[in-house]
């Protein structure tokens, strides 16, 4: 059962903001923030007034049935209407339950995705490109900004590593499942006697950080330059436009070395030291809340294996919901990508759910 308390304050908010909104008298500082809050609970306010007013509903259609004095044909309306009401109820219940969950604030958030290759040498560098190619189709699809931030290109047309950001809507919410180890089989190019291979990929996704979300001190900073390696032009190779960013109190280091110019260097490597303090510190918020993580569907672990690609067979598996899609070509062309999405985020909801009930 839902608290009936939890209830009447939805409907008291909403009734509240109600007043607020339409008196002409809030500060502007705080419209947008009052307005999208209402917006949010005009969604549910139906469903909390019904779930309110059940068990008056339910009495009166019992009182009908069990009056003798009333017609057949009545009594027969009443006991359809009482099997759509309590189904309705469960339904409002539900509803209700998933829009009072603790919100995940990074939800709303833009993200930044990194992609390692890991286990299996070359085959594992060519997975890691392969991955990067199927979030690309994704984000093209989506019409979401995918930006390259940092690239690390090995032989054959493989990726050591790329950083990228992507900004949308709601990113993070999309995508924060993706973290954790994604493994490949398949028979590689270079494989005479068609032997299946595995290998493995990492991949991390972070909510981009603001600057109002991650205070960063210049006192707790180190910066070192240096001459940027690899292939990029005469320029790169030849000035100190490389730079090494060390958050000294939590000890993360970010190398940035893609732009020929230091300060677009510095800019896009704090970038992507403020998301992965941000992500630290949620992840640490999230130990305190719950010691108990057996059931939560993990968004951060990167030694964790979540799928598998199997190319021989066709399918692709997420161990985490034991689901698996025969259609992998879809799915790296982008084209299902949101059917395993939307059954990742039913199954976290029913995990918050069962520890609600």
């Amino acid at each position: 059962m839902l608290p009936i308390k939890k209830v009447k304050n939805l409907i008291e908010k909403h009734e509240d903001l109600e007043k607020e909104l339409s008196s002409g008298q809030m500060d502007k500082k705080f419209f947008a923030e009052k307005s999208k809050e209402y917006s949010e609970l005009n969604e549910i306010i139906e469903a909390a007034k019904e779930y309110l007013n059940y068990e008056n509903n339910y009495k009166d259609l019992e009182k009908i049935l069990e009056d003798q004095n009333i017609e057949l044909e009545l009594k027969d309306l009443a006991s359809n209407e009482l099997i759509n009401l309590k189904k309705k109820h469960e339904f409002n219940e539900k509803h209700l339950k998933l829009f009072l969950l603790p919100k995940d604030e990074a939800d709303t958030k833009n993200a930044i995705i990194e992609i390692r290759a890991g286990t299996g040498g070359l085959e594992a560098s060519l997975f890691a490109s392969d991955l990067f190619k199927m979030y690309e189709k994704v984000s093209n699809k989506k019409k979401w900004l995918l930006e390259i931030i940092s690239i690390s290109k090995s032989d054959a047309g493989g990726l050591k590593e790329v950083i990228a950001s992507i900004k949308g809507k709601n990113i993070y919410s999309s995508l924060k499942y993706e973290s954790g180890v994604h493994r490949v089989q398949r028979v590689p190019d270079t494989e005479t006697q068609g032997r299946v291979h595995t290998s493995a990929a990492t991949v991390a996704v972070l909510p981009e950080a603001e600057d109002v979300d991650v205070k960063i001190e210049d006192k707790d900073l180190r910066i070192d330059v240096f001459r940027s390696s690899g292939p990029g032009g005469q320029s790169v190779n030849t000035t100190d436009s490389a730079v090494r960013i060390t958050h000294i109190p939590t000890g993360i280091v970010v190398s940035q070395q893609d732009e020929k110019s230091q300060i677009r260097n510095k800019e896009k490597g704090l970038k992507i030291l403020r998301s992965r303090i941000y992500e630290l510190e949620r992840q640490k918020r999230d130990m305190v809340r719950s010691q108990d993580r057996k059931n939560k569907i993990g968004t951060g672990d990167r030694s964790e294996r979540i799928r598998t690609y199997n190319f021989p067979q066709g399918r692709v598996t997420d161990h985490r919901i034991n689901l698996t899609l025969h259609k992998l070509e879809e799915f790296m062309e982008g084209e299902i990508f949101d059917e395993m999405i939307e059954n990742l985020s039913l199954q976290a909801q029913q995990n918050e759910l069962d520890k609600l009930n």
